[in-house]
C-alpha cells in the first residue's frame, strides 16, 4: 500500500497534537492535554514490559503512519503505554484529579503509580477515572495496556479488518483520540442534558452532580452563529464577562428538569446554525455549555398525498447527505489536526450536502461540535459487531432479495452473526452509552441501529430501547435491508438497479445509500487493486453517471423520498468512490 498524506499530515507538531478542548459541551477551564509522545511496547503476555520498544505519538493508532511505529497490533498481543504526568500538590490539596480518554479500542487497563486505576471495554466511546488517590506531587507513571482482537471477536468493529481490502479497511488498535486531565472540585458537575422545546420558547436543562441535592445557577448567553472554533475554555468564557449579552438567569437544584424561558427565539438550521452558549455554576464548580433551538419530526404532505416528510422546526428539508466513514491516510481513525475536520465539513456544504451520515463510527466530540456550529444535520450510525460475517448472505443475496422485495425475519443469529449472548448485551450497553454522550448535540438528526443487517439482532426491541433513551430524534432501525417494519425510515441501499423507494405513510422513504462511481486519481491511490460500485474512466464520464444518478434520485422526491446519502465522501485505501481523493487534495466530483 502506498502512503499517502493529506495537506496536514505532513506538518504535525509533536508537542500541540490535537491541542483544542476535546469535550465542548462540557467545558471546565483546568485542562490538561496529555497528547504527544508516550513510550510503547508489544508483549504476548499480559505481563509489564521491563524495556519499551520505542516511542509513539499519541492519539495515532500504532498502525497509522504517524504514530511512528506503523505496526500492526494482533489479536494475541498486547500493546503497552507508558508516560509520565505532573501533579501540583496545591491543586491536589483542593481538587480531585480526573483523567479522560476519548477512545481506546478495544479494551484496556489503566495503571497509576503502578496501582490499577480503572479498564474499559469499548473502542469508540471515551471514559474516565478519578486517580486523586492513586497520584501524589510531582511525577508519577501513567501505564495503559491494550488488547484489541479486532474482527476476530464479536466486539465492535465498524470497517476495520486484519485482512483488509474493498470496503474493510486496515484494523487499528490502541488510543486514537485525545487522553487528558482535569482538576474539578470535591463535589463537581458530572452531566448536563439540554432538551430544547421550540414550540413553548423554553429549553429543559438538568445539571447532575458527584454528590446529590446541590444548588446550582444557570446563565444563558444570547444567540449567535460562531465561524471561527472555540479551542480553550478562555474563548467561551470571555462570551460571560459582557453583562448586557446575557438574556436569562435561573436557580434551581441538581438531578431535576430546570425549564428556562428562552425570549425572541433563533431556531438552528444548516443555513442560520444558532448556537446558545450558557454556564452553570455550582458551589465551587463552573462549567460551559451550549444547546440549539430546533426539532427534527415527520410531517405528513398534504401535496403528495400524505407521505410522511422530515421537517426541520416544522419545515420541510430534504436531506442530501453523503456517507462519510472518517478514515485518514496518515492517521485512520484520527484527523490529522482539527482543522481536517473543519474542511471536510465546509467542502460537503460547498458540494450541495446539508446531511452526513456517520457510517458506523463514532468520531472525537469535536466533530460533533463542528457539525453543530457550521450547520450540518448528522444520521449517526450505532458501530456493528457481532461474529464474522456471511457476506454471502447479508451483502449479496440481500442485495437481490431487497430488489424482489423479499423480506426476511431478524430471528436467524446464525445468518446475521449474533449468535453470542455477551455481544448481544454488549451492544446494548454501548447503544445506550452512545445516547448519553452524543444527544447533546443539536446536528444529530437521526440515529441509525443497524446497517446492512451486520451483528443484526431483535431489531424492534433496539427500536424501543432507543426511543426510550431519546424520543426527540429520528431512527433508522435497519439502513439497507432486514428491515423489520419499525422505527421513522423506509431505508434501502441501491448500487445496482434503478432507483426506487417503497412510500409508506407512517414511515418516511429514505435512499440511505447509493451512487458509489469509482474513478482512480493518479497520484492519489493508496492501492494498485480498486474497488467500487461502477468504474468510471475519466473525471467527466464520474461526474455525468453522477448527475444522472442524483437526477434519478431527486425524480422520486414527489413519490415520498426524503432523504438521500450518496457514497461516500472520500476514497479509503482500494474502494476510490469518493467526492475527493484519500488524501484530500483532489475534488472529483463537482455537486451531487
Amino acid at each position: 500500500m502506498k502512503q499517502l498524506y493529506t495537506r496536514w499530515g505532513k506538518k504535525i507538531d509533536p508537542e500541540h497534537v490535537l491541542s483544542e478542548y476535546p469535550r465542548p459541551l462540557l467545558v471546565r477551564d483546568s485542562y490538561i492535554n496529555l497528547n504527544g509522545y508516550w513510550e510503547y511496547a508489544f508483549t504476548d503476555a499480559f505481563q509489564k514490559p521491563e524495556k519499551y520498544d520505542g516511542k509513539i505519538l499519541v492519539p495515532f493508532s500504532p498502525e497509522a503512519v504517524l504514530s511512528g511505529v506503523n505496526r500492526q497490533l494482533q489479536p494475541e498481543e498486547y500493546l503497552w503505554y507508558k508516560r509520565t504526568i505532573d501533579v501540583n500538590e496545591v491543586q491536589l490539596k483542593k481538587h480531585r484529579l480526573i483523567l479522560h480518554f476519548g477512545a481506546v479500542d478495544q479494551a484496556c487497563v489503566v495503571y497509576v503509580n503502578g496501582h490499577q486505576t480503572g479498564r474499559h471495554t469499548g473502542g469508540y466511546l471515551p471514559f474516565e477515572l478519578d486517580i486523586t488517590d492513586a497520584v501524589h506531587d510531582g511525577a508519577n507513571e501513567l501505564t495503559v495496556a491494550v488488547k484489541d482482537r479486532s474482527d476476530t471477536s464479536y466486539h465492535a468493529k465498524g470497517k476495520q479488518k486484519l485482512k483488509a481490502g474493498g470496503m474493510f479497511y486496515t484494523a487499528q488498535s490502541g488510543i486514537w483520540q485525545t487522553v487528558w486531565m482535569e482538576y474539578v472540585p470535591e463535589v463537581y458537575i458530572t452531566e448536563l442534558e439540554g432538551i430544547p422545546d421550540i414550540d413553548r420558547n423554553v429549553v429543559r436543562i438538568c445539571v447532575h452532580a458527584s454528590e446529590p441535592e446541590q444548588k446550582c445557577r444557570i446563565t444563558v448567553h444570547k444567540a449567535a452563529i460562531y465561524p471561527e472554533a472555540m479551542k480553550c475554555a478562555e474563548d467561551v468564557s470571555s462570551l460571560f464577562e459582557i453583562p448586557e449579552t446575557v438574556i436569562t438567569e435561573t436557580k434551581g437544584n441538581t438531578s431535576a428538569w430546570i425549564e428556562i424561558p428562552v425570549p425572541d427565539v433563533r431556531l438552528w438550521t444548516c443555513e442560520e446554525p444558532y448556537l446558545y452558549y450558557y454556564k452553570v455554576t455550582m458551589g465551587e464548580d463552573q462549567i460551559i455549555s451550549y444547546f440549539a433551538m430546533q426539532k427534527f419530526s415527520l410531517e405528513p404532505d398534504a401535496e403528495t398525498e400524505g407521505f410522511p416528510r422530515i421537517c426541520l422546526n416544522g419545515k420541510e428539508q430534504f436531506q442530501n447527505g453523503v456517507l462519510d466513514q472518517g478514515y485518514w491516510p496518515e492517521g485512520l481513525y484520527t484527523p490529522p489536526c482539527d482543522e481536517a475536520f473543519i474542511f471536510d465539513i465546509t467542502e460537503m456544504k460547498k458540494t450541495g450536502f446539508n446531511m452526513v451520515r456517520k457510517h458506523i463510527k463514532i468520531e472525537p466530540q469535536r466533530w460533533y461540535y463542528h457539525c453543530d456550529r457550521l450547520g450540518i444535520v448528522v444520521w449517526q450510525d450505532m458501530v456493528n459487531g457481532g461474529e464474522r460475517y456471511k457476506h454471502w448472505f447479508v451483502t449479496y443475496l440481500a442485495t437481490v432479495m431487497s430488489w424482489l422485495k423479499i423480506p426476511m425475519r431478524d430471528i436467524y443469529p446464525s445468518l446475521l452473526s449474533r449468535k453470542n449472548k455477551a455481544g448481544r448485551l454488549e451492544f446494548v450497553r454501548e447503544m445506550r452509552e452512545t445516547v448519553y454522550v452524543l444527544k447533546g448535540h443539536p446536528s444529530i438528526a437521526s440515529w441509525v441501529i443497524f446497517n446492512e443487517g451486520w451483528g443484526q439482532f431483535q431489531t424492534e426491541d433496539m427500536t424501543r430501547l432507543l426511543r426510550e433513551m431519546d424520543p426527540d430524534r429520528l431512527i433508522d432501525q435497519a439502513s439497507g435491508w432486514f428491515d423489520q417494519g419499525g422505527g421513522d425510515f423506509s431505508s434501502l441501499h441501491n448500487y445496482f438497479f434503478g432507483l426506487f423507494i417503497r412510500p409508506e405513510r407512517k414511515r418516511a422513504s429514505a435512499l440511505s445509500e447509493y451512487g458509489g462511481y469509482s474513478y482512480p486519481v493518479s497520484g492519489h491511490t493508496a492501492c494498485e487493486k480498486q474497488y467500487g460500485y461502477g468504474a468510471c474512466k475519466t473525471r467527466e464520464e464520474l461526474n455525468k453517471r453522477c448527475t444522472e444518478r442524483a437526477d434519478k434520485m431527486r425524480e422520486l422526491i414527489p413519490e415520498g423520498l426524503c432523504a438521500s446519502v450518496y457514497t461516500q465522501w472520500s476514497d479509503i485505501e482500494e474502494e476510490v468512490n469518493g467526492v475527493y481523493t484519500y488524501d484530500r487534495k483532489i475534488r472529483k466530483i463537482d455537486r451531487v
